[in-house]
């Protein structure tokens, strides 16, 4: 857009020269030629009066030593030619130029004749003067000069070139102070640009400087910051409303369940014992959706700090985790790494909750007998985690859904879960500026890849493919998930373990 706005001016600036400096250099042309003119025809006319004589008496007389040293003083040629056109007397360097038939014929009528009317650089050809000798009202003939006009083209030329260099000058300027004039009522709008896309990337406390620029964009600026600030407000409502919901409800959810239990005892009939079991799973799950619920408003609050994570020594934390549970259903659980430090750059807990989103999904969803693989390797200048699982997988409309939030599968819905775990894993990925993908598996089952920016200086050795032929290092023990373990990991010591959000998936 400035170089909009600066072309613009310079077009106005150029042809606003071109009006003014056009008329003024054919001017100075047309001055510098009838200066030259005026001086001819007044030479013309002091010889005209002394040729009179010389042509009734046929004798020169004084006339051609006038012509002579005319010519070498100023280098002009001169003639007198009767009224037959006969040269009576001429100066050495006379010679006939195109324009003196012409001339000598308007002088031979009895008027003056000069041109041309101006003297152009690129044209050639003298100034011929002719001027009518006429001795008691009779036309007795004619005094032809004929001047080179060298100089007064370089003189045209030089008053060109001048005008050219003042119009250079004041173009020069023109550049400048457009560029500046641009600069200055574009300032609001490119600093505008840059504080969206800084709002965009996560620092909702950016604002436009609003004093710089014309006013309309000041005022611009200021109502920019002013829904800025209604905006960010509102989030932060929003996101505390959920937050504190969770947490309040979570509560009386509580005394609700202890309540619940505590009616266990006296219940008798088996078809009683069934709803109360019911009952108890209920409260279950609106605990576990209350718990996801403030985490991803925890996740969503974060101001994008960035810490340096062993991603290696995540991934082989939470594979040990949740390793009861894989014992549990059957699923083999297992690690691969190059055991080395993985080292990437994220917001708090990134790693380990995604990790735990995907793994929880991988090991519910592949089934007894089934495997599941985290993979982490260096890759692409950053760290690539893979949870690789043998489970159903899932179709393509499915995983273009899978991070909606509460969205599940149809064939998925009495699984336990509350369906936010992939939604959380991508807020906290993209607020650590990586990738979360998820493609169908070989022959089956689904791949959930995480990609991780390497800090700036980072501690590892080269990239090193992600091979299945490494040994594998496979976690054990740690802190237990439980069967259905899918808390939000809000509020509790068990590991967050959201669930998969589509029907299949290893």
């Amino acid at each position: 857009m400035r170089r909009r706005l600066v072309i613009s001016y310079l077009l106005l600036m150029v042809l606003v020269l071109i009006a003014l400096e056009t008329p003024l250099a054919l001017t100075l042309a047309t001055r510098e030629t009838d200066r030259v003119r005026a001086d001819r025809l007044a030479d013309a006319t002091r010889f005209a009066s002394l040729a009179g004589p010389a042509l009734r008496g046929g004798s020169p007389g004084p006339l051609d030593s006038e012509l002579r040293s005319y010519d070498e003083l100023y280098g002009i040629g001169a003639a007198v030619v009767d009224r037959d056109r006969r040269t009576v007397v001429s100066s050495a360097s006379w010679q006939r130029a195109v324009g003196t038939t012409e001339a000598q014929a308007a002088a031979l009528a009895g008027q003056q004749s000069s041109g041309p009317e101006s003297v152009w650089p690129w044209v050639d050809g003298p100034i011929v003067v002719a001027v009518p000798i006429n001795d008691g009202g009779e036309v007795l003939g004619a005094v032809v000069t004929v001047t080179p006009a060298a100089a007064v083209r370089r003189t045209v030329t030089t008053w060109w070139l001048l005008l050219a260099g003042i119009g250079l000058l004041v173009v020069l300027a023109c550049v400048l102070t457009a560029f500046g004039l641009a600069g200055w009522v574009l300032r609001p709008v490119t600093e505008l640009d840059a504080v969206t896309h800084e709002i965009a990337e996560g620092d909702r406390g950016a604002r436009v400087q609003h004093q710089l620029g014309p006013p309309e964009l000041r005022r611009l600026a200021a109502s920019f910051n002013n829904m800025a600030d209604v905006v960010s407000d509102v989030m932060d409502r929003q996101r505390a409303f959920v937050a504190h919901a969770s947490h309040q409800l979570r509560n009386p959810l509580t005394a609700l369940r202890l309540r619940v239990e505590e009616l266990g005892p006296s219940l008798t009939d088996p078809q009683g014992r069934t709803e109360h079991r019911l009952a108890l799973e209920e409260t279950d799950r609106l605990a576990l959706v209350l718990d996801a619920l403030l985490t991803l408003a925890r996740a969503e609050r974060e101001e994008n700090e960035r810490v340096t994570v062993d991603a290696a020594e995540a991934a082989e934390s939470r594979v040990a985790a949740w390793q009861p549970l894989a014992r549990h259903r059957s699923v083999t659980l297992r690690l691969v790494t190059s055991g080395a430090p993985t080292y990437a750059w994220t917001v708090p807990t990134a790693v380990d909750q995604a990790l735990d989103a995907l793994i929880d999904n991988a090991v519910k969803f592949s089934g007894a007998g089934g495997e599941v693989t985290v993979t982490v390797a260096r890759r692409d200048g950053g760290v690539a985690l893979e949870v690789r699982d043998t489970g159903p997988g899932m179709t393509e409309s499915q995983l273009g859904q899978a991070t909606e939030r509460f969205w599940r599968a149809p064939d998925a819905q009495n699984v336990d879960g509350a369906g936010l775990g992939l939604t959380i894993a991508a807020v906290l990925v993209d607020a650590s500026d990586g990738r979360l993908t998820m493609r169908p598996g070989e022959p089956r089952g689904l791949v959930a890849g995480l990609w991780f920016p390497a800090p700036d200086e980072p501690a590892a050795g080269p990239d090193e493919p992600v091979t299945g032929d490494d040994e594998p290092r496979c976690g054990s023990g740690g802190p237990g998930a439980g069967v259905g373990g899918a808390g939000s990991g809000a509020d509790e010591a068990d590991p967050p373990a959201p669930d998969r959000l589509p029907a299949a998936a290893g």
